[in-house]
């Protein structure tokens, strides 16, 4: 398989946040651009406004018109924001929502044109960048309404080296959980999640842990009946439909215990209650992954921490992880396709080689 230079592009997110400390860490290691071309989607004068006010090594940039002109071992970056924007280290306002909107969505139109082969975005705010024109929870839902393809459902999959974590219900409102938890859904989202660790994950006949939704797996219905009624009847359809998957498991004990050691992946009811552990377990190793689209997607797990925006306190672990894991997972997707590609023609081409 060719081993071509993957073409990352990497979105500046919230301004204002801790972004560009972060790609300015990332990137400073020379390695990166060995393995990769890294072309990011922000501010040159941004940039460099940030490496000054912390005082990092410098990054040298190569300022380009389009995706198509990065090409080499260097770090490109495209300015999606006028001159005259400038941060505001730990603010939250409209102007660092439309910067980091601007750069999304330019990064979005070259990774649907092939431009770039993978997506890595640095962290949002979803107060700045709420607006008429981006009108979703977070970027999970954003990339599936651009990147969606004839039903594509985007997954959320946390990815870290002991620990994976996907999600039934992603950005609801605890109020809305129990309602939204259908036996159907909580087939498909196990389908899926399986389909994810063994396309983009490299695991054969993954083993996924599905997660209880109310404590104590529901006590037999004494603390609700959701888990006997709806998830464990649906964990037992998965399993005949040749998914190996199990439960549910009350979260407290699964996690406590460190069960999770066991399973491949873990199926979390809601956004809490898989995300805590995740963070706590994996910390700064840990990314956030957008499966069941077409293209990859990854970021860092963490937010815009604007308590330290600016401060020079951040770590580029996890988006340098991030990095690395768009890579793996784009490589891993051309081995799967590869692999699986014209299977008839191969066995017959196989049985022509035997009655030689």
């Amino acid at each position: 398989m060719d081993q071509k230079k993957i073409k990352v592009g990497i979105t500046h997110g919230d301004i204002n946040g801790i972004g560009y400390e972060t790609i300015l860490k990332a990137l400073e290691n020379a390695e990166l651009a060995e393995i990769c071309t890294p072309v990011v989607y922000g501010s040159a004068k941004i940039a460099a406004h940030y490496r000054k006010l912390m005082d990092l090594p410098e990054v040298k940039f190569t300022r380009i018109a389009g995706a198509d002109q990065a090409d080499g071992d260097l770090n490109y970056i495209i300015n999606v924001v006028g001159e005259d924007v400038m941060p505001e280290p730990g603010q939250v306002s409209a102007t660092s929502g439309q910067a980091a909107l601007a750069a999304l969505e330019q990064a979005v139109s070259d990774l649907k044109q092939g431009l770039i082969d993978v997506l890595v975005t640095c962290p949002i705010s979803k107060d700045a960048i709420h607006s008429d024109e981006f009108n979703f929870p977070g970027h999970t839902e954003f990339l599936e309404a651009r990147l969606g393809e004839s039903g594509d459902k985007a997954m959320m999959i946390m990815a870290g080296e002991r620990l994976r974590v996907a999600l039934v219900t992603i950005h609801e409102p605890l109020a809305s959980v129990s309602a939204d938890i259908t036996r159907e859904k909580i087939v498909d989202s196990i389908q899926r999640f399986a389909h994810s660790l063994t396309a983009d994950f490299g695991i054969h006949k993954p083993r996924i842990a599905v997660l209880s939704l109310n404590p104590h797996a529901g006590d037999n219905g004494v603390i609700g009946k959701e888990d006997s009624e709806i998830v464990a009847p649906a964990i037992e359809e998965a399993y005949k439909k040749h998914v190996l998957a199990f439960g549910p498991y009350p979260a407290d004990g699964f996690f406590g215990s460190g069960a999770y050691s066991k399973f491949d992946g873990v199926l979390a009811m809601y956004h809490d209650q898989g995300l805590i552990p995740f963070k706590l377990i994996e910390g700064e190793n840990g990314i956030n992954y957008t499966a069941g689209l077409k293209s990859v997607r990854t970021s860092p797990d963490h937010g815009t921490a604007f308590d330290i925006a600016g401060q020079g306190k951040a770590d580029p672990q996890s988006l340098r992880q991030a990095i690395y894991t768009a890579i793996d997972i784009y490589r891993n997707r051309r081995r799967e396709a590869e692999a699986t590609a014209n299977p008839l023609r191969r066995q017959n081409f196989d049985r022509g080689r035997g009655n030689d």
